[in-house]
């Protein structure tokens, strides 16, 4: 059967879906995609995956996809993140069994991206995303699918896009965000960028961007003409926003443990689920907020859950008629609602700051012409130690860089390499490093003069011999040459 493509793609196999859960490092996983389909969601991701490890690890594939495999999880789209083209689509052999599409992640903006160059920081190389999904397209049985953040330019952003469309994407999301705007500086997502994309392409687009309940999903297709929107963080704190409801949080989060304990998945994800959902009254009950950080097993979370429930129960009762909810929310803290990321300076007033100015939680990362108002928590803890200390990266040290792989190299190494490799490098020629504590050649001379002493101590006669040296004979006999 042909591989279907664009519009019937997303009509036959995606069930002309509308309503779709974004894929969410460590958050998207088994459990919480059957909890959103429940209440509304369509279609949805996988965490995003990386494909040179979901390559090479047998226990990755397994616990990411493999085990999760669930005749009610479909459809479901895996999301790779990746920089080279036969990488990925060595990963994608190995997944696409299991999905409905592959999804190539070029949107993820955070640093540990740029580290290890992919997402959105492969945005700028046109050339190597051709060849990424040009032979994707050629190799994979199932659809290829793209992620993409906008440039500021909203022309630059559509020549992107309908390069994307011609190397073989089949569907596209466009999150209506630079890979600049993130954390506090995430500001509001343009829809602009995307109409302007919807329109330049023939493929089905999803939207992703200031999504918090129903009624911008109704209000972002009117505008924007896309085929689904895709929701992240609305979803993290409501898991019925598809459906038009705010239920009550203690609902969504038995329902969601339920779930977890027919579908295990790592304690972290079910804590990091109910900081989200719980997030409003956690802000109330902060001794609650400790215990849920520190409990280590289902069965406390599920303790710490029940007591939220049974606070919130007595708060409700001892509710007085007309009383409004506080902190300016649109309801009540034990009720499903979104959640407002503060920008910089509501962060700073958020969190409060100590004696000594450094602020309480994590702040900005620091943008990349090291001119950010605001360092990070432990950055701040180096300044204090050492007030001169730069971050800019322009000041940094350069480093001679490994003959063999490009890491930084020993400044006394004698191969001009970097441990690993002059390690690899010294054991194949059985030679010394001194400069890595690298002694193969010693240790190797001294192996030998131990065998020959070992000899000699074996057979007497051997040391009566004049014409030859002990060590020397021995070593010959090793070698199997003769003596002259």
């Amino acid at each position: 059967m042909p591989k279907l493509r664009g519009e019937a793609f997303w009509r036959e196999t995606l069930r002309s879906a509308h309503y779709v859960v974004a894929p969410m490092v460590d958050q998207s996983e088994l459990a919480w995609r059957l909890l959103s389909r429940r209440h509304g969601a369509q279609l949805c991701y996988t965490p995003m995956l990386h494909a040179q490890v979901f390559l090479r690890d047998a226990n990755y594939r397994r616990e990411n996809l493999y085990d999760e495999a669930c005749p009610e999880d479909r459809p479901l789209i895996v999301q790779f993140c990746a920089n080279d083209p036969e990488v990925f689509v060595q990963a994608a052999l190995l997944a696409q069994d299991y999905c409905d599409a592959i999804d190539l992640n070029l949107g993820c903006p955070q640093m540990i991206a740029k580290r290890g160059h992919y997402g959105a920081f492969l945005q700028e190389e046109w050339d190597l995303l051709q060849r990424m999904i040009l032979l994707a397209n050629e190799k994979l049985s199932v659809p290829i699918t793209c992620k993409i953040r906008v440039f500021r330019e909203i022309d630059k952003t559509v020549k992107y896009a309908q390069m994307l469309e011609k190397a073989g994407c089949q569907l596209l999301t466009v999150h209506g965000r630079t890979k600049e705007q993130k954390g506090p500086l995430a500001g509001v997502a343009s829809w602009e960028h995307i109409q302007a994309v919807r329109k330049a392409v023939s493929i089905p687009v999803f939207a992703n961007g200031n999504i918090q309940c129903l009624s911008d999903v109704e209000e972002c297709i009117r505008k924007t003409g896309v085929h689904g929107v895709m929701s992240a963080e609305g979803n993290l704190h409501n898991p019925a926003l598809f459906e038009g409801r705010n239920p009550l949080v203690w609902e969504m989060a038995e329902e969601y443990l339920e779930i977890v304990q027919k579908y295990p998945c790592p304690l972290s994800y079910v804590r990091a689920h109910l900081f989200k959902l719980w997030h409003h009254t956690l802000q109330v009950y902060q001794q609650l907020r400790e215990e849920l950080a520190k409990v280590k097993t289902l069965e406390g979370i599920v303790d710490v859950n029940r007591e939220l429930k049974l606070r919130c129960q007595e708060e409700i009762a001892n509710q007085k008629e007309g009383e409004k909810p506080k902190e300016g929310l649109p309801f009540f803290h034990w009720i499903c609602q979104p959640y407002i990321r503060p920008g910089p300076k509501e962060r700073c007033k958020e969190n409060g700051a100590n004696e000594k100015g450094a602020r309480g939680k994590r702040a900005l990362e620091e943008e990349e012409d090291g001119n950010a108002e605001l360092l990070s928590k432990n950055k701040q803890k180096k300044k204090l130690r050492n007030p001169n200390k730069s971050f800019d990266p322009s000041l940094k040290p350069k480093y001679a860089k490994c003959d063999q792989c490009g890491n930084p190299k020993g400044n006394k190494c004698v191969f001009n390499m970097c441990r690993g490799c002059c390690k690899k490098s010294a054991f194949k020629a059985t030679a010394d490093c001194p400069g890595h504590g690298l002694l193969f050649k010693t240790k190797y001379e001294k192996s030998l003069s131990w065998q020959s002493s070992q000899r000699v101590i074996q057979n007497p006669e051997v040391s009566r011999r004049g014409d030859v040296d002990v060590g020397e004979t021995a070593v010959l006999k090793e070698t199997g040459a003769s003596a002259v």
